[in-house]
């Protein structure tokens, strides 16, 4: 039951903050802190528990499940599941969601208890997507996640807000809709050659397709979850909705959000359609490092300031998309380590950020030169977490782009690891043009603003621990993955039925063995 009330918790704890705003914004915000940090107390339970057996592999695949039948006439069950990858990517969502609550703390003020209801509810969307594998209830809990951050774009957002807000609401309800349409036919070819309806992953794995179908098929889900991610060219509503959203809204938007297109690419392009996925894969790698060549240098052009950071999660989240179709074991570490690092990294950055807007007013980089005189505690973690997005050495970043660009070597395809390598360079460039621009030079404005606070502090320090963490001694994070890259490999290990010629994807070593 204890997957079941990581999702409880936050429903729960929504509506009753919404209810506390009415009286006190106090009790609201903290009630969200409580829920938070409870599901995070959870998820370090699980890890405890179950951190042996995922280094094992274990045969069944999964540790935790709760299953209930919920519709029986069209084979819905009420199915949530853990392994590996899902227990990582809960506690990226439990961390960052504390850091969500702390970092709105003094920005809202206006509708605080509706605030928070639309964030928690955010979470409990990402974690059952997370954890659902029923198709059914997967896609539900994807939708569950676009209205309330819709919400927090379009109630409190900055000036363009309802522009952003319905940009992002068109792109991904469209892509959204491709998706379940994928599901649907899916799930309908499984009956026609069982007789069996269901929407069961374990039951549609494997089921067999032609060619050309399980090619459109696999399209629906990764376009879906390219938007998401955001892959170029479907990454154009991600700047703006991150230049419009609250801090909380871009902390969740960029550390969680991105991160359910990558878990969809490793849950169910690659494992459900195989085949196709190895077919595709070369177009999905090229687009993959033109993002990344692409997002650095839009980051370095940037003068505002959440512009410049939603652009460097379009070059980052490209070496993680990089990973995924290389599918190999250094890659899809790197992918991994890549989604975790980028989600505290760039987190953090907009928080930083969204704390600069709130003191000064202003994003913009010529606006805020010299403040590193007045505001040097600020100065030197924003100077940190830029560092952990140009990717230095020491820190989570990293190490995942490092695994990812080994692997993508390692898979003989040396042209696209010398172009994806450029764009560690280019994200030195924007890293230090940020820090030079906002924090160094003339305080010729005169800025006289106050420093991080205790709650800031507080909120910035786990973020920092982490990076560290992550880039000094990363095998805990491989080895409660371990599991799932045995069993996402040995889905996806199969001979190439009815190709009409080799494709990079069948060239490819799909398992690769770490020292």
């Amino acid at each position: 039951m204890i997957l079941l009330w990581l999702i409880v918790i936050p429903l729960i704890a929504g509506v009753l903050a919404w209810f506390a705003g009415r009286w006190s914004a106090l009790a609201a915000r903290w009630i969200s802190l409580i829920a938070a940090s409870v599901d995070f107390v959870l998820g370090l339970i699980l890890w405890s528990r179950y951190g042996s057996e995922l280094h094992l592999a274990p045969t069944h695949g999964w540790v935790e499940q709760v299953s209930w039948i919920w519709v029986p006439q069209f084979g819905i069950r009420f199915h949530l599941a853990l392994d590996g990858l899902s227990l990582l990517l809960l506690m990226l969502t439990f961390l960052l969601g504390i850091i969500s609550v702390l970092a709105s703390w003094r920005e809202i003020q206006d509708g605080v208890g509706f605030f928070h209801l639309n964030l928690m509810w955010i979470l409990a969307g990402i974690v059952g997507v997370f954890l659902a594998v029923d198709l059914f209830l997967f896609y539900f809990a994807w939708e569950l996640m676009l209205v309330p951050m819709y919400f927090l774009i379009a109630v409190w957002g900055h000036e363009n807000r309802i522009y952003a807000a319905i940009k992002f609401f068109i792109f991904t309800q469209l892509s959204g809709l491709l998706m379940l349409i994928a599901i649907l036919s899916l799930y309908f070819i499984h009956h026609h050659l069982t007789g069996v309806y269901t929407f069961e992953y374990d039951d549609l794995l494997g089921t067999h397709l032609s060619p050309h179908t399980a090619l459109l098929l696999m399209l629906g889900f990764f376009v879906a979850f390219a938007v998401k991610l955001p892959m170029f060219p479907f990454h154009t509503w991600l700047p703006d909705a991150h230049t419009e959203a609250p801090t909380a809204g871009s902390i969740i938007l960029a550390g969680l959000l991105l991160k359910t297109g990558a878990y969809g690419m490793l849950r169910f392009v690659l494992p459900l359609f195989p085949d196709a996925a190895r077919q595709f894969a070369p177009i999905a790698m090229i687009l993959a490092v033109i993002g990344i060549i692409y997002g650095a240098l839009l980051a370095f052009g940037q003068t505002d300031l959440k512009r410049l950071v939603a652009y460097t999660s379009v070059s980052h989240l490209g070496f993680v998309l990089l990973g995924i179709f290389a599918w190999n074991t250094w890659a899809l570490d790197g992918a991994l380590m890549g989604m975790i690092a980028h989600g505290i990294s760039t987190g953090a950055l907009f928080m930083i950020v969204g704390q600069l807007q709130e003191r000064t007013h202003t994003r913009e980089m010529d606006r805020l030169s010299g403040l590193w005189a007045t505001i040097p505690r600020m100065s030197g973690a924003a100077l940190f977490f830029a560092m952990g997005s140009m990717g230095l050495p020491g820190l989570g970043d990293f190490i995942g782009e490092f695994l990812v660009l080994l692997g993508t070597y390692e898979a003989h395809l040396i042209g696209l690891t010398i172009v994806a390598a450029l764009g560690v360079l280019a994200s030195t460039l924007y890293a230090l043009r940020f820090i030079q621009r906002a924090f160094h030079g003339a305080n010729s404005n005169q800025w006289s603003v106050q420093d991080l606070v205790p709650r800031e502090v507080v909120a910035l320090i786990p973020m920092i621990v982490v990076l560290i963490w992550l880039g000094v001694y990363p095998q805990p994070i491989f080895n409660t993955f371990n599991s799932t890259l045995t069993k996402l490999q040995q889905y996806t290990v199969r001979p190439v039925q009815n190709s009409q010629g080799p494709s990079i994807m069948s060239l490819l070593p799909l398992r690769g063995d770490r020292p």
